[in-house]
């Protein structure tokens, strides 16, 4: 190749066909392509169609990861291209205060303020960020539930070993009488040694909420911490953290807030800032301000300035109308089934005992053969829940989740369960 042509090629390829570097610095709303929808049914229509979805099934299993809506997808990829574009010099110059923003944003929809909330990478590093940084001695006890998330459990066996920390377990009932019994529940596990109690803000076997405000004013009536796994419960339903007055609370974003895989929140009450260790070190000393305990070194920003479209995405719903809808489709279906022969509903039926996730089991048969006939019979995806006293599957449907689809859910167990 001559010269010449070298340069034209060169040339060539440095123009982007699909947008400028400059351009793609500039922050703009998912919500100013989006239109403005009064009427429901036209509202959660237009909302189907922002997700590609895959028709070889009905995905029933959204708990575990929230596909992101294309609005939200767009800008994600325009992100990558954008930190990729200014490489270090973004790393630098822009990452510092784009985080701080984001975190400002986050901090006000779950009512909170932003000297008290971190980005981590999911639920499971906030939770065990702060059980592996509490100030264990030997002796001290901790309580939690059978129902709590694995990992976290297993932290709670690892400072066991390590320090000589005494766990109290205890075991959620499925239908609880009222909130006192939950309450007395964790109560009854308290000794003068108990320094921390984990509690969920949803289960995510089951999807029952449980009184968080209530568990927090018995804990400290007793000086007693208390760390919440809200993992399902950002963008799933409307709430104030502050208004829980809980000490530590974390949740993955990239459940029900549908951000990008790898996005998750801290939230550490102030007067608790000091009390943690970090996971990892970095050059921070100030043990009052909370990005010393979540630093994560060099990761995926990208990630962290799509969190700002979700939340975006998710104005544009409608908080409190996302709670309702997701309320509405999971009654829709356990409604419909509560009473049918052979069929177990482990959620609860008071409407405030649960949102969006639920879990249903069959006498007649376990839960992986439930799972395994829903997907390869009636091509319904979910997932098999079998231990801590919860038996069945849970349903997790989303926004774009449609009421044809449950129908064909709820014949589909009718037929099983009387088979």
């Amino acid at each position: 190749m001559d010269k010449r042509n070298f340069i034209k090629t060169l040339g060539a390829l440095s123009v982007s066909p699909l947008i400028s570097a400059n351009q793609l610095s500039q922050i703009k709303l998912v919500s100013d392509d989006l239109p403005k929808i009064d009427n429901d049914s036209e509202l959660w229509k237009t909302i189907r169609s922002h997700y590609t979805l895959k028709e070889d099934y009905i995905n029933l299993e959204s708990g575990y990861y929230n596909i992101i809506p294309n609005p939200i997808l767009e800008h994600l990829i325009k992100h990558v291209k954008h930190v990729n574009v200014e490489g270090s010099y973004y790393m630098r110059n822009e990452l510092k205060k784009n985080k701080n923003r984001v975190i400002s944003e986050l901090a006000e929809l779950v009512g909170s303020t932003s000297d008290q909330i971190g980005i981590t990478r999911n639920a499971t590093e906030s939770l065990d960020l702060v059980i592996s940084g509490f100030p264990w001695k030997k002796g001290d006890e901790a309580i939690y539930a059978k129902q709590d998330y694995g990992t976290m459990k297993e932290m709670f066996e690892q400072i066991s070993d390590r320090y000589g920390v005494v766990n109290k377990i205890v075991s959620v009932p499925n239908h609880p009488k009222n909130d006192e019994e939950i309450v007395s529940l964790y109560e009854s596990q308290i000794s003068e040694k108990t320094k921390l109690i984990m509690i969920c803000h949803m289960i995510n076997i089951t999807g029952q909420i449980l009184p968080v405000k209530k568990i927090c004013k018995m804990a400290h009536s007793y000086g007693v911490d208390v760390m919440v796994d809200g993992a399902h419960c950002v963008g799933h339903f409307d709430f104030s953290i502050d208004d829980f007055n809980c000490d530590y609370y974390g949740s993955s974003l990239h459940k029900w807030l549908a951000t990008p895989l790898g996005a998750g929140l801290l939230y550490i009450n102030k007067n608790k800032t000091n009390k943690i260790w970090p996971l990892l070190a970095n050059g921070n000393t100030n043990k009052l301000d909370i990005k010393r305990l979540n630093h994560i070194g060099t990761h995926p920003v990208h990630t962290d300035l799509a969190i700002s479209n979700s939340i975006d995405y998710i104005k544009w719903i409608g908080m409190k109308k996302k709670e309702k809808r997701m309320r509405f489709l999971q009654r829709y279906w356990s409604d419909k089934l509560r009473d049918v022969r052979n069929v177990i509903i482990n959620t609860p039926e008071e409407l405030n005992r649960s949102c969006g996730i639920g879990n249903i089991g069959l006498k007649n048969m376990s839960p992986s053969t439930m799972a395994n006939t829903l997907f390869k019979k009636y091509k319904i995806f979910t997932v098999a829940i079998d231990y801590a006293n919860v038996k069945g599957c849970r349903i997790s449907p989303n926004v774009f989740t449609t009421t044809k689809e449950l129908d064909h859910f709820i014949d589909a167990v009718k037929e099983m369960a009387l088979t």
